[in-house]
């Protein structure tokens, strides 16, 4: 297996990250990526595998859990609570639950709020240049998953700011501020979410969290701190990805002359989320000595799945550099595999079909203001900004 070298901070590389993973592929299946000290893959069908064995997974065996510092306790307590980071029999658990709540029928349901929202953004939007990721990307998902929770979409610019800061523990050069404002984001949000609880156990109301209450499986319940924890994840990932998603595909529509109809939206929205995606890496634990195309990996290794390069694997997608808006949707991996497969996807999805041809029909002469630039936070993929003009 080659070793590669390429920093993660590297300007160059935050802008435009696909010819390194162009040059890793060359390497074959897997390549050792120096900086991150692991194996890593950008091959779709290794990723695929992957995220499909059991013998992978989120959970560190128990004999490398690593040690927590003090000063981190707080972010890792509510960590310990989320089916993001468990796996069976606690994630099987927590997922049933919460799918319990979080119904394909309340995800519908939803549509026409969407499509409401969408044209009340874009009735407030300035004249001249302007942000549409601050005016449109930011706001739209946060509302959606206050009022879904049943929080205030009042609260939705702390919860974006205390979502941008607990998931600063997951970028590159990572330092004692940026887990300090991570921290107290965190101890934030959790007193915030206990309130909020404490008030529908009192008070239930149609809301996932008292549909997340009253969820049971088994004579199974939720406890208290599994609820905080499962209601920010929901927060966070419920809009985080799909923040950048919308930035990132608009700024591919705009620089490609393309445009989102109602009649193309779903494959339009497919593609968009594979062919520039929010989330670039996920990472596995060996859980005994598997062999996967050729290599080894010994329990107790880590793995690093790249899924930006597995959704431009040629061996897949024809012209897969190219975008191509009525490209035959195949799978991508942009909301994982398996037994972790984003709960959140339909609601992704449902946000962007319905929101983005309302953009494009809204705004037939949006155009790019200045030239978009994207943010050092990898291994999330995202604009600082996307200034746009309609005129």
């Amino acid at each position: 297996m080659n070793t590669l070298h390429q920093s993660p901070l590297d300007p160059g590389f935050v802008q435009n990250p696909y010819p390194f993973y162009e040059r890793a592929r060359a390497q074959g299946p897997f390549f050792h990526w120096a900086e991150y000290g692991m194996a890593c893959t950008g091959n779709a069908a290794a990723c695929s595998a992957i995220f499909r064995d059991r013998r992978f997974g989120r959970e560190a065996p128990a004999e490398l859990a690593p040690k927590i510092p003090p000063h981190l306790a707080p972010f890792y307590a509510v960590e310990a609570h989320s089916m993001l980071e468990l796996e069976p029999p606690r994630h099987t658990r927590l997922r049933g639950l919460v799918l319990r709540a979080f119904t394909s029928r309340r995800i519908a349901g939803l549509l026409p709020e969407v499509e409401t929202l969408t044209h009340q953004l874009i009735d407030a939007f300035p004249a001249g240049p302007f942000d549409l990721l601050a005016q449109f990307g930011q706001k739209l998902p946060v509302i959606i998953i206050a009022r879904l929770l049943g929080v205030p979409e009042a609260m939705s610019d702390d919860l974006l700011r205390w979502s941008n800061a607990m998931v600063g523990m997951y970028m590159a050069g990572r330092d004692r501020a940026r887990e300090d404002r991570a921290i107290a984001a965190t101890e934030a949000f959790v007193a915030f979410m206990r309130q909020y609880v404490e008030a529908r156990r009192a008070d239930p109301r149609d809301d996932l969290i008292t549909s997340l209450i009253a969820a049971e499986e088994a004579g199974e319940k939720l406890t208290t701190d599994e609820l905080i924890t499962t209601c920010i994840l929901l927060l966070n990932a419920g809009h985080e990805a799909t923040v950048h998603t919308i930035g990132n595909g608009v700024k591919t529509l705009l620089e490609t002359g393309h445009t989102v109809t109602p009649d193309n939206a779903e494959t339009c929205v497919e593609e968009i989320l594979r062919f520039d995606p929010a989330l670039h890496m996920f990472t596995r634990w060996a859980y005994e000595d598997i062999e996967v195309m050729g290599h080894t990996f010994h329990r107790g290794e880590q793995v690093a799945l790249l899924l930006a390069a597995a959704n431009r694997d040629p061996g897949v997608w024809e012209n897969p550099g190219q975008f191509q808006p009525n490209r035959p949707a195949k799978p991508h991996v942009s909301f994982g595999a398996g037994l972790h497969f984003c709960v959140g996807a339909p609601l992704a999805r449902l946000e962007l079909q319905a929101a983005l041809p309302i953009l494009f029909q809204r705004l037939p002469t949006l155009r790019l203001a200045e030239a978009p630039s994207y943010g050092d936070v990898y291994h999330f993929h995202g604009l600082t900004k996307l200034m746009v003009q309609a005129t």
